[in-house]
């Protein structure tokens, strides 16, 4: 009996790990806080663009899903001052100064894992997102772990939402073991990019030109019109376009999150 016993409380904590485990998304954040531009005759503030992180955190944990966050080095992610702006918000300002406070005081976020950490326990998450922002073309898309980490997800087929400019991080894994070529994708259009370097940098950064890069690797880029609510899902790649396509974002990657679980049964 003593040993039926025993036998019962072991398959349940293993059970009660397993559950935990496939409830666990990974955000990946950049940490870079200037960016370059003219080819360095203007600095900018930079990092995480806010609502797009936080909107998307805001989703999966609302539907059952822990997070666990992950930056180089394990320091703590920068968010771009521009990002905290009113007009990203339009109708949810009350959601911004949730944002605000929890950049502020959580725990979690304040306390991100190193991506190699991340490498190392790519098994105890069910997806990936890493938000959009300026920041990530300057550390995310020079890091060696990114294409690393991609490659796990992919070849698992987990749920892998990258928000505007990380799409850009499809293209640090080379061409010929790069398990997203043929894929529909979407990031910052050519008009936004325009736009933002424009009007809103008044500078053209050192990365650029996303969506010529996407489709010269052999992806199908599509993208809706500026500032549109649009993004895409092809199979366990998740993509959107700007700081307004939060919530079309959120709808296909908890999709994508609900089709993989569903494989897993």
């Amino acid at each position: 009996m003593k040993k039926l016993i025993l036998i019962i409380t072991i398959v349940m904590i293993k059970n009660i790990s397993l559950s935990a485990q496939n409830k666990k998304i990974l955000f990946v954040l950049s940490t870079a806080d200037t960016l370059e531009l003219n080819k360095g005759q203007k600095l900018r503030q930079t990092g995480v663009f806010l609502n797009e992180f936080y909107l998307a955190y805001k989703s999966v944990s609302e539907n059952g899903y822990t997070v666990e966050f992950a930056t180089p080095n394990g320091v703590v992610a920068t968010i771009d001052e521009e990002s905290i702006n009113d007009k990203y918000w339009k109708e949810i300002l009350e959601i911004k100064n949730e944002a605000v406070e929890f950049i502020t005081k959580d725990n979690s976020f304040n306390n991100p894992i190193t991506l190699e950490n991340a490498i190392e326990n790519h098994d105890n998450y069910i997806g990936i997102i890493i938000p959009g922002g300026q920041g990530l073309m300057i550390d995310l898309i020079e890091n060696k772990n990114i294409p690393t980490l991609l490659k796990h997800f992919a070849k698992e087929n987990k749920p892998t939402g990258l928000i505007c400019h990380a799409p850009s991080l499809i293209l640090t894994i080379p061409a010929e073991e790069n398990p997203y070529i043929g894929y529909k994708v979407n990031s910052v259009s050519p008009i936004e990019e325009f736009v933002i370097e424009k009007f809103i940098m008044k500078g053209k950064p050192k990365n650029t030109k996303i969506a010529r890069q996407l489709r010269k690797l052999g992806l199908k880029y599509k993208s809706g019109l500026p500032k549109s609510n649009f993004a895409i899902k092809d199979r366990n790649l998740v993509t959107s376009q700007n700081p307004f396509s939060g919530n079309s974002f959120n709808i296909l990657y908890l999709e994508a999150l609900t089709e993989y679980l569903e494989t897993k049964k």
